[in-house]
């Protein structure tokens, strides 16, 4: 059996394929990050998964890619705790932009974008994912992001910026004091999911004038730092992978329109395009699970 796993901060999507590329089973996790995540919580987590437990040791190939895995030292943290779960399988650990990449590849070169918990981009030209500016992070970047918005949230509603009926119904619905979020926010663990937590209630007030602008500006933020930084950026479909994209397409098309940029896909989940991609292109992998099974 093959895997393939794709993880943001949140939330890790599984998909376990057999030898004649079917699909045999989906399974979900928390996300693993290894900025943020260790050992011992990616092997809970795993743990407590039902699903993969009955299967994780017949899964000979991995192929995982997460927020955060962004390179050799950093995938080797992921990679060295999946091994002491999946005990039989050859683990390969990438970066969440490939997994973009190949989830939003149509044939053509793209340029593919991560707007979820986080946020990032890349130029795939159908071989190699290149990447001209980094992620920050939700201190530093993550713009459009669930932490970039939540931080404004969190900010306006004690800085009581926000329209009447949202402060009323933020201060109903979640009760919070401004040590809690100071606590979680500087001394906690998982700061930038727990900032992206507010997402609900910013989709649940989506028509508000105050979220469509706040949208609009963090978009417009986001394609001036991740998309206008390629130089062929106007030659280019430009892809997104993300709830957000996906709930807010609308305004992004219009930021994009704007900025004469051509929109191609929006995905809300990669998983299943991911899927196909390696069905598609990864055509070797299958090839091998034949040969074993018959040399078995």
């Amino acid at each position: 059996m093959i895997a393939i796993a794709e993880s943001g901060s949140t939330k890790c999507d599984w998909i376990v394929l057999n030898r004649k590329a079917e699909v045999c089973l989906k399974a979900n996790t928390p996300g693993f990050n290894p900025y943020f995540h260790g050992e011992d919580f990616v092997v809970s987590s795993l743990q407590n998964c039902e699903e993969l437990n009955e299967v994780k040791d017949q899964i000979s190939t991995i192929f995982f890619y997460g927020a955060g895995c962004s390179s050799e030292s950093l995938n080797l943290i992921i990679q060295e705790a999946l091994e002491k779960y999946f005990v039989n399988a050859n683990i390969r650990v990438d970066h969440d932009l490939v997994a973009a990449a190949y989830s939003l590849y149509e044939g053509d070169p793209v340029i593919c974008c991560i707007v979820g918990t986080g946020s990032n981009s890349c130029f795939f030209d159908g071989e190699k994912v290149h990447e001209l500016v980094p992620a920050l992070g939700f201190i530093l970047g993550d713009e459009a992001s669930g932490s970039y918005f939540g931080k404004k949230i969190l900010a306006d509603y004690f800085y009581k910026r926000l329209p009447a009926e949202m402060q009323r119904d933020f201060e109903e619905k979640y009760k919070i004091t401004w040590s809690q979020t100071v606590e979680k926010v500087y001394k906690n663990p998982h700061a930038n999911v727990y900032l992206a937590s507010f997402m609900p209630f910013i989709i649940a007030h989506k028509e508000n004038p105050y979220v469509i602008e706040m949208v609009k500006d963090g978009m417009a933020r986001f394609i001036d730092v991740h998309v206008a930084n390629f130089s062929n950026y106007h030659q280019h479909k430009v892809g997104f992978v993300g709830t957000l994209a996906f709930l807010f397409g609308d305004i992004l098309e219009e930021e994009l329109i704007k900025r004469d940029c051509k929109l191609g896909r929006i995905i809300k989940n990669p998983a299943d395009n991911l899927v196909q991609y390696h069905i598609d292109y990864k055509t070797e992998v299958f090839s091998e699970l034949d040969s074993a099974a018959l040399n078995q």
